[in-house]
């Protein structure tokens, strides 16, 4: 078992002992998934995915796209969390500009001031809501593209079950088969065999 991993074609008795290890394997992994999901994935499948699995190629794939996936998800946190910040920052500014044009204003201007105060504040409520639903906006956008990336490079790498779609069934499975796949890298890495 030491010469799995980059197995070539020439020694198919080799490559039939992996695929048989990585089919066993994800049969036995498959049990752990909800039963919905265990119907749909056929011994074929199964197969398929053991096949696609042999060299290690794919699991080098997940690892970027896993990798990116974080990249991504930190960059677009920290996006968000500047934006709260310098709406934090705005919203202290007003209050402070409120504050010391309240301490120099005179008693008969204090009833205008107030509701030109209460004015301010809620247009940079409304303000701040807005920014904050456009971002949030282009956090969905963002990752919903990221995840057709994903399901295109796994597609194209001939991950059996990878295809792009938006259907939350067919995303549920193939939240399931990179399921299987870390926890099949995870436990070949553990073992030694990657």
């Amino acid at each position: 078992m030491d010469g799995y991993p980059g197995v070539t074609g020439g020694d198919s008795t080799q490559q039939q002992e992996r695929h048989y290890y990585l089919l066993s394997e994800l049969q036995t992994l498959v049990k752990d998934l909800p039963s919905s999901f265990q119907q749909r994935l056929s011994y074929n499948t199964l197969s398929d995915l053991a096949l696609a699995l042999i060299d290690g190629t794919v699991y080098e794939i997940v690892q970027g796209l896993l990798d990116i996936q974080h990249l991504t998800e930190k960059n677009l946190y920290n996006q968000r969390q500047k934006l709260h910040c310098e709406h934090q920052a705005l919203k202290q500014d007003l209050a402070r500009k409120h504050k010391d044009a309240l301490q120099s204003c005179k008693s008969h201007n204090l009833v205008l001031l107030k509701a030109n105060h209460q004015a301010e504040l809620e247009a940079l409520e409304v303000r701040v809501r807005e920014e904050q639903k456009m971002m949030d906006k282009k956090i969905v956008a963002e990752m919903d593209q990221k995840v057709i990336d994903q399901q295109n490079t796994l597609e194209k790498a001939g991950v059996p079950g990878f295809y792009v779609t938006t259907n939350p069934q067919e995303l549920t499975m193939q939240m399931n088969l990179l399921e299987l796949i870390l926890k099949l890298q995870q436990k070949e890495s553990q073992s030694g065999l990657l």
